[in-house]
């Protein structure tokens, strides 16, 4: 926000932060007992995603860059099948989700594609 780093010119990033905001205005709708357990879980993980690859961008090691970009494409799994459950759990519905969908399908296709590249932004 204030550090004008390369990470926010990344369309992963651009992309995650869409991926967090749309994860937080869903889970407002989640029942109040799930406050302190599935929202919150959804959030972290949403939350994750998104600062695993500003971390992951900043370092200069390949290896330890690569690391956190796994990391943040470990959340975004852990983000979806939170919201498998969710659906089972009629908190909401897959066609509430198809635009949230799309967001983790193409945050996956971009985090897996920094993780394969060795020239991501130092």
């Amino acid at each position: 926000m204030f550090l004008d780093l390369s990470h926010t010119k990344l369309i992963a990033f651009q992309n995650s932060k869409i991926l967090l905001l749309e994860c937080y205005r869903i889970t407002r709708y989640f029942p109040s007992n799930e406050k302190f357990a599935m929202t919150q879980q959804i959030r972290r993980a949403a939350l994750s995603i998104h600062l695993n690859l500003a971390e992951g961008a900043s370092r200069r090691s390949d290896k330890e860059r690569i690391r956190f970009f796994e990391i943040s494409r470990g959340s975004l799994v852990e983000l979806d099948t939170a919201f498998d459950i969710a659906i089972s759990l009629n908190y909401v519905t897959d066609k509430e989700l198809h635009n949230l969908g799309e967001l983790i399908i193409k945050t996956f296709k971009l985090l897996t594609g920094l993780i394969g590249r060795s020239d991501t932004p130092k």
